[in-house]
């Protein structure tokens, strides 16, 4: 089988608008989620989010673009630009045909929906613009990016809820490694945060009003964000032949379903999903440093999680380093896994440790080391993202520190 790496990541979401500026404020434990600026926000409960604040849309789009381009389709191409930009590859002749893209979501363009279903419900207009379907299809964004950069080959989306990028980039990696193509652009892509979205997430009662703090004895549920985050995923010898900086390695993935609730997890799906991983790239328990944990911020999550992974590690459990960003930049829904992987790239890479902030008190069903409020440095060989869906969906992806 073919090996896969990275060469070049983007993103956008509340800690930054590029990856540079991500990875600093993970570095630095800084909170990205704040005080909602969205219409109605005055009648919602829940006020709070991992918001992209100071975005103006016009400043990177036309307004023809933009009568097409939903937020979350803008944010995946803002991600996307960076990301082969960094690579420094272009899409012509042959490459193009055996590139491709594979996006996660879960809203699609629920700003779009939100929108229009006031327009016509609330305004009593019986007309919407002709471009309301493709602009909310949940392929838009991996469609447009296809456009964009003319990627002829596999190109699709995953919407899995909160697993969705998880999957996305696996499935990337399988196309890679099976051979079916040569590079993909991999991620996913998030805006819920218009009324109807927030509203939506406050009937399940599992939202935090003040903060999301996973893993702390104190926490009280999860706190929405938005964004996006991409990577190119690129045969390795295809990347070394033209001397391309490799980011990370891709060594494993693995994807579970629970089959039993379709909101509550379950502890063996996830720790199959996480052996799963580990034995899909022949990595032994005792090489694994970190891990990205799924860490919601609500119990049900955190217990379960914490248990899953003391099952699949056993006395290695006590070893590794586990921590959520979510306490930084909220939960991205279907785009979370792919902002998350950032700082699994972080680990293997520079040695540096996200922090799980806003941890307060220690909880004894959480007891592992979840490196409370502040980044550590520590050399780390391979490092797991984990990602547990509503539906019983889980999805673990494995990187690896290129030793160049």
């Amino acid at each position: 089988m073919k090996r896969v790496v990275i060469t070049g990541a983007g993103t956008i979401n509340a800690l930054g608008h590029n990856a540079a500026d991500t990875l600093e404020a993970m570095r630095e434990g800084r909170c990205g989620i704040g005080e909602l600026d969205i219409r109605d926000v005055d009648r919602l409960a829940v006020r709070i989010g991992g918001q992209v604040k100071g975005y103006d849309e016009h400043a990177h789009f036309n307004r023809q673009q933009i009568a097409l381009y939903d937020r979350f389709t803008q944010f995946a191409l803002m991600s996307a630009r960076e990301a082969i930009g960094q690579s420094g590859l272009s899409f012509e002749g042959a490459l193009a045909a055996r590139s491709g893209v594979v996006l996660g979501t879960s809203g699609g363009g629920l700003t779009t929906q939100d929108e229009n279903y006031r327009a016509v419900y609330e305004e009593g207009k019986n007309r919407v613009h002709p471009f309301v379907v493709p602009k909310l299809m949940n392929n838009a964004a991996a469609s447009h990016v296809s456009m964009q950069w003319n990627l002829k080959g596999p190109s699709f989306t995953v919407a899995t809820a909160c697993a969705s990028s998880n999957h996305a980039m696996g499935q990337a990696f399988m196309l890679i490694r099976s051979g079916m193509a040569d590079v993909m652009i991999t991620g996913g892509s998030e805006s819920m945060l218009c009324f109807g979205g927030v509203k939506a997430w406050e009937g399940l009662r599992v939202m935090s009003k003040d903060a999301c703090r996973p893993f702390s004895a104190t926490r009280n549920g999860m706190v929405q964000g938005e964004g996006a985050g991409a990577f190119v995923f690129e045969e390795y010898g295809h990347a070394k032949a033209r001397g391309a900086e490799i980011l990370a390695e891709v060594a494993g993935f693995a994807m579970t379903s629970d089959a039993a609730d379709i909101v509550m997890p379950s502890k063996q799906g996830a720790a199959r999903a996480i052996l799963g991983a580990m034995q899909d790239g022949r990595i032994a328990p005792d090489k694994v440093g970190y891990i990205n944990a799924h860490g919601t911020g609500t119990a049900a999550n955190d217990k379960t999680e914490c248990a899953a992974v003391a099952d699949a590690f056993g006395a290695h459990a006590d070893n590794l380093m586990i921590s959520s960003t979510k306490s930084m930049h909220g939960h991205l829904i279907g785009g979370t896994g792919a902002v998350e992987l950032l700082a699994c790239i972080m680990a293997v890479r520079d040695g540096v440790i996200a922090p799980t902030i806003g941890y307060e008190e220690h909880d004894p069903e959480c007891a592992l080391d979840v490196v409370p409020n502040e980044a550590r440095e520590a050399r780390v060989q391979y490092a797991l993202s984990n990602a547990f869906a509503f539906g019983g969906l889980n999805a673990v992806l494995a990187l690896k520190r290129h030793a160049g």
